[in-house]
């Protein structure tokens, strides 16, 4: 199968378009949330205890872990939106075989079939 052919029903296609759409929606929202977060504190010894600012220090390194993953996954979503857009998407970068669309209801951003992943 080519990357041009299409190897989705036009309604397993629209259903994936949805499912990437409410995922990036509600990535952008989670985005948006935790920007706040993410600033530096100030953390003046007069101001906070100590065990306060190692708190503060390991929340914000957890909230930039966070944003570092939610920022692979943004583009994760967008490529697939635009791998769907192009015709080329569902097929395993592998392999170039057809990924299942089992696979790609649960993991609609992949870009491997299982064999191909795992290996």
């Amino acid at each position: 199968m080519t990357a041009l052919q299409q190897p989705l029903a036009p309604e397993q296609r629209t259903l994936i378009r949805d499912e990437l759409l409410r995922s990036l929606t509600k990535l952008e929202r989670s985005m948006a949330a935790n920007g706040a977060a993410a600033r530096p504190r100030d953390l003046e010894q007069d101001t906070v205890g100590r065990l306060s600012r190692i708190e503060a220090l390991q929340s914000q390194g957890l909230t930039a872990t966070l944003a570092a993953r939610e920022k692979v996954q943004l583009e994760q979503i967008v490529a697939a939106l635009r791998r769907l857009e192009e015709g080329s998407y569902g097929i395993c970068n592998g392999c170039g075989a057809a990924i299942p669309v089992e696979r790609l209801m649960i993991f609609p951003e992949t870009l491997a079939c299982s064999t191909c992943a795992c290996s």
